[in-house]
């Protein structure tokens, strides 16, 4: 009868030691010196099973047993790199259901949801099992129906996981390299609205803004395929209508500069929507003016804009010459006025642009 593994806490009772099928093993302690300095002070559920950890290495155990010994570890310890990997060896080995696998890293991915090690996993089990189900090596993983199938649900499973919390680094990273893998069509259909769904939530969301570029430039399409001048004037107009929303957001900010950089457009083309946020609202001379290509900052919103003023400078300084001065007075503001914060940043732009 094949062993199964049990989250039942009641079922983990025991220690290693005191199980009568762990008995044929040699339990390895760790080593800590002579005298260590600072001993870590481990329970003493993780110390024993650690210690037969060390033992099933040393043999090079691939067993049913090891299956649970792991899990009970990677259950105290999720960022425990060698008991993921020793686990991700042995279930290879022993040929286990790798659907199974996936279940559980349903639960352990949302329990441990800003560990890596679970998110690494997870990637490794669902390219195992998909790359095994195509026999053509050469072939994508979406170019058969069990792929595109896997990779649906694992978007699905992905959603959700960010439900939990939106801007996760590691459920962002697996999220993008689950579409480049599978790279189906569907899957990239889905995500710029998906994207947009979170900004209209919430607008910082520093994550969804980086995913938006990925999305956006990030996919390798055929030439001709996309006209990227539709697809920067429509960047440009989306990210313009959400910077006059809220101004002092740097999100959409850096990705006004990360989509004119990406397509060589210079800064100054934007001079026209980026002064009315580097003055103080109650300057303003435009009032009733409707621009529907530079929109106007919204009603209350705190002017001058810091993020403006340095795009503006940096206009200026693009240029030389007697601009040269004028990125320097915005500077000298920012340091002492806008942004004292950054003050010996902003000194060092003026030393350096003065020199």
């Amino acid at each position: 009868m094949s062993h199964v593994e049990s989250n039942d806490p009641a079922d983990q009772t025991l220690l290693y030691c005191e199980k009568p099928e762990w008995q044929d093993v040699t339990p390895i302690p760790q080593y800590d010196g002579v005298n260590p300095i600072a001993p870590i002070f481990y329970t003493p559920e993780y110390k024993d099973a650690t210690e037969y950890f060390r033992a099933v290495v040393e043999k090079d155990e691939i067993s049913e047993r090891v299956l649970q010994l792991t899990l009970d570890i990677i259950q105290m310890n999720p960022a425990h790199y060698s008991a993921w990997q020793y686990r991700y060896r042995t279930i290879i080995a022993l040929k286990r259901p790798l659907e199974a696998e996936l279940t559980l890293m349903d639960v352990l991915a949302i329990q441990f949801l800003k560990t890596y090690q679970v998110w690494h996993h997870r990637r490794l089990v669902l390219t195992a099992l998909y790359e095994s189900s195509t026999s053509d090596s050469a072939s994508s993983p979406s170019s058969n129906a069990a792929g595109a199938a896997a990779a649906a649900k694992e978007l699905a499973f992905i959603t959700r996981a960010l439900e939990t919390d939106t801007k996760n680094y590691h459920t962002w990273s697996y999220r993008q390299w689950l579409l480049a893998f599978f790279d189906d069509e569907a899957l990239w259909e889905g995500e710029l609205p998906y994207v947009e769904r979170l900004l209209e939530a919430d607008v910082r969301n520093n994550s969804a803004w980086h995913h938006r570029f990925f999305v956006v430039f990030g996919r390798v399409r055929a030439k001709g395929e996309v006209d990227l001048e539709e697809v920067l004037k429509r960047e440009l107009s989306y990210t313009k209508d959400q910077i006059a929303f809220a101004p002092n957001n740097p999100s959409a900010w850096n990705y006004l500069r990360g989509i004119l950089e990406r397509n060589k457009k210079p800064y100054s083309d934007l001079q026209t929507f980026v002064e009315p946020y580097t003055v103080p609202a109650s300057s303003s001379t435009d009032e009733g003016i409707v621009d529907l290509d530079n929109p106007r900052p919204g009603p209350g919103a705190q002017l001058p804009c810091v993020a403006a003023l340095e795009f503006l400078a940096d206009i200026h300084e693009k240029a030389g010459g007697e601009q040269t001065k004028q990125a320097i007075e915005i500077w000298k503001s920012l340091a002492n006025e806008h942004d004292t914060m950054r003050k010996k940043y902003w000194e060092f732009r003026v030393k350096e642009a003065s020199a």
